[in-house]
């Protein structure tokens, strides 16, 4: 286990959370938040009561699987070299996989088996009736997590993440966003779920070759979870999931502080990649002032010189001028 003293805060809350516990900016857990779920109720009463309730709802749509030898140890990754990975994708019927996992519950050395970010409502119809939790008005994507031992790499996400854990028990470390040098992060476009992660171990971490991950675990914040705790992390903190138990299950709710029009920024991450890292010193540095002034440090003073008629790009964001700004990147992408 990594050597991380500080824990992650908890709070009291009652069946329903404020909304500015939704806006935090810093990560808490709520015991027993979802204790009143029956999928929960099931899993504390054993495995199989929690996976026949599982099965209960499920009607054929198939999942998506990510399947590992039991050499990896539950960890998905890349491959030795980076040149892909060492577990393996595949469709399949949830109950297969269920049945799959189900096999491996006494294996002293199980295969990994995770099904991972699956929208509740798709696949398990009828689960949110009794098993949700309300967070009044935000329109949160809620999905669901299941699998035997495994570890998820480091990794950030866009929205703020409310994850309760279902069934099992599961070990959260978390990071903020000013850690991302001290993670030796993996590369940004090819990854195993579509976010960049640590390229660290968490179970038997090289010093030698990640000497700043030292400094990084001061600033590292963990908790452990039972059925029916529930965390939230907010939006771009790192953290890394293990699971600790044979069996599984985590259900979480997505949601964005800002409006569905707007594109992830990590479109921007990108095209900044292509258009500005290679440019001379001196004209980065005149690019990061662009920045500073439009984007990171705004104010109503930047455009006051302009009529609002003639402010175009710089005008206030909505839905009809993100569309025309996409419009125009198009344009611009495609000549």
């Amino acid at each position: 286990m990594l050597p991380v003293d500080k824990r992650i805060r908890e709070i009291e809350a009652g069946g329903k959370l404020p909304d500015e516990l939704l806006r935090a900016t810093e990560p808490y857990i709520v015991r027993g938040l979802a204790a009143h779920w029956p999928l929960v109720d099931a899993a504390r009463t054993s495995i199989d009561a929690a996976d026949a309730y599982l099965r209960r709802f499920y009607q054929g749509a198939t999942v998506g699987a990510m399947l590992g030898k039991p050499e990896i140890q539950g960890r998905f990754f890349y491959n030795e070299d980076l040149t892909g990975f060492n577990y393996y994708s595949a469709r399949a019927r949830l109950d297969a996989v269920l049945d799959e996992m189900k096999g491996y519950r006494e294996n002293p050395r199980p295969a990994a088996i995770y099904v991972g970010s699956t929208t509740v409502d798709t696949v398990l119809p009828g689960l949110r009736r009794d098993n949700d939790i309300d967070l009044g008005p935000r329109d949160a994507l809620a999905s669901i997590w299941i699998g035997n031992q495994t570890r998820i790499a480091a990794h950030y996400d866009l929205p703020d993440n409310l994850a309760v854990v279902a069934a099992g028990r599961r070990r959260f470390t978390l990071f903020p966003p000013e850690q991302l040098a001290n993670l030796y992060v993996g590369p940004l476009d090819f990854n195993p779920a579509g976010q960049a992660i640590s390229l660290v171990d968490f179970a038997e971490p090289e010093y030698a070759r990640f000497p700043r991950f030292r400094e990084a675990l001061q600033h590292a914040q963990v908790a452990e979870l039972e059925a029916g705790d529930a965390i939230f992390i907010p939006s771009m903190w790192w953290h890394h999931v293990e699971a600790l138990t044979p069996f599984n299950v985590l259900v979480n709710y997505w949601w964005r502080q800002s409006p569905a029009y707007m594109d992830t920024p990590t479109n921007a991450l990108m095209l900044a990649l292509l258009t500005m890292r290679e440019l001379p010193l001196e004209q980065r540095r005149a690019w990061q002032e662009i920045f500073r002034h439009y984007i990171f440090e705004p104010g109503e003073e930047n455009e006051a010189h302009l009529p609002p008629h003639a402010r175009h790009a710089l005008a206030p964001l909505d839905e009809e001028r993100a569309r025309a700004l996409r419009g125009t990147l198009l344009n611009r992408l495609n000549r």
